[in-house]
């Protein structure tokens, strides 16, 4: 075979760091392919170190370019004339503007495939690329999905609770699902019955992240039902406790419910899903919401801490919006800081960590009914589910089984036969009413 360089190939004889340059070259112009193991007289040379010429690429697409390409760079290894080579697949960009990081959106960051050579960006190009086309919301739909099977059952029950009446034929165009190409994009996919997508919350026994005492993914399905889900876990760990001696009676809750979901929500329409998925992390003294991305192209801190609403992802915010989950008034970042002020946040370039600290008498309180579960469950031998159970009903008394079976981590059903087993044992009373009833704990 013949190789010649052209402005969509680029041959390499060995891996050099240039190729970030060439990469982020391809991405500006119209894609290409970097073969490496090929001179530049299109000889085969060959390669002997491939599996540390792809971790040092991976490096480069995941660490070195913004914003990131990775869906739409692939790599394979070809043999030609016996020897191996290895080849870098460069899509057109899907965002306007790519850049080295170590230079940012400079002449020298941001460069095009002009013939067989990079060249450096006008900074007219960057600044019309920038600040006409770089929208961050467009890119949810314009990358493509990277899961096959799409579909939208749960979608179109939410919509048609809420009283919208989509037809068939215009519900994937009214919530542009498809990508220009017509294929599903990635908000299409983060909607979907069934995805690829995690989505975890994750429980530490102290104050970092050393030991790890539970752990559930949410993810893998329709974002709105992951959302409900997340929600009720939230409200499920948020421990009250009620003050009898004034009249009327006080309810103190370990945090603000509405700020931490107002993180959540924050965090799950304005993440970076390109870049990774969203964390939530409870400690024993405090709540941590993590999102990907940093803030909106084109927005300050100043703008963001006087709730000035800059959507990344413009199509998911309306999605939530017609579900009634957030609104489009910048409401929820205020509600944060009248609870815990700026120092709640921790803004980065690349990320946004929202940190709601438990109320500390709450907090004594609660530790203090743990020891007491904990001397119930030394004395009469209870298996670790039943601990978990007790626990929890410390603190909860009004949960239900499907409650519990989120929070623990286990099946409704095995909560319901620990639940029978406690009842048996002497050590749980239920009273009131089926649905409206709750669990005492004797002690």
């Amino acid at each position: 075979m013949v190789y010649i360089e052209s402005e969509v190939l680029e041959l390499k004889a060995k891996f050099t760091d240039t190729i970030c340059k060439e990469i982020v070259a391809f991405l500006n112009t119209n894609g290409g392919d970097i073969i490496i193991g090929i001179d530049d007289n299109g000889k085969v040379v060959g390669l002997n170190n491939i599996d540390e010429i792809s971790k040092k690429i991976s490096d480069i697409i995941t660490d070195q370019i913004e914003p990131n390409p990775q869906s739409i760079i692939s790599s394979e290894i070809r043999y030609d004339e016996g020897k191996m080579l290895f080849v870098v697949h460069v899509q057109k960009g899907v965002s306007p503007l790519y850049c080295q990081k170590k230079y940012g959106f400079s002449s020298a960051g941001c460069v095009m495939r002009i013939g067989t050579t990079c060249k450096n960006m006008t900074s007219e190009q960057i600044h019309v690329r920038y600040e006409k086309n770089f929208i961050d919301s467009d890119l949810m739909t314009v990358i493509q999905a990277k899961y096959g099977s799409i579909s939208f059952k749960t979608l179109k029950i939410y919509y048609t609770e809420k009283g919208y009446h989509l037809d068939d034929s215009s519900f994937e165009t009214n919530l542009n699902l498809r990508t220009p190409n017509g294929e599903y994009n990635l908000l299409a996919e983060l909607l979907s019955d069934k995805n690829m997508i995690p989505l975890i919350t994750v429980k530490f026994q102290g104050t970092d992240k050393t030991s790890v005492s539970e752990r559930n993914d949410y993810g893998n399905q329709c974002l709105l039902f992951s959302y409900e889900q997340i929600k009720n876990r939230i409200a499920a760990e948020n421990i009250c406790v009620v003050d009898t001696t004034v009249r009327p009676r006080v309810d103190r809750f370990l945090f603000d419910f509405d700020s931490v979901n107002e993180a959540v929500i924050n965090a799950l329409v304005h993440n970076d899903w390109n870049s990774s998925q969203p964390l939530i992390s409870f400690f024993s003294d405090r709540i941590e919401i993590l999102s990907h991305g940093g803030l909106p192209k084109g927005q300050t801190k100043e703008q963001f801490f006087r709730g000035i609403s800059r959507p990344r992802n413009d199509m998911l915010m309306r999605i939530f919006l017609n579900m009634n989950l957030t609104e489009h008034t910048g409401h929820g970042i205020p509600v944060i800081l009248s609870k815990y002020g700026e120092e709640a946040f921790d803004i980065g370039d690349s990320y946004v960590i929202v940190t709601i600290p438990y109320d500390k008498d709450v907090l004594s309180v609660a530790t203090k009914r743990i020891n007491v579960g904990t001397n119930i469950g030394t004395n009469v031998g209870l298996n670790t589910t039943e601990k978990r159970v007790i626990f929890h009903l410390l603190e909860n008394p009004a949960s239900t089984a499907n409650d519990m079976s989120i929070v623990i981590g286990v099946t409704k059903r095995t909560i319901e036969r620990t639940l029978k087993k406690l009842q048996e044992k002497g050590l749980l009373v239920r009273t009131g009413a089926k649905k409206s009833g709750s669990w005492i704990v004797i002690k």
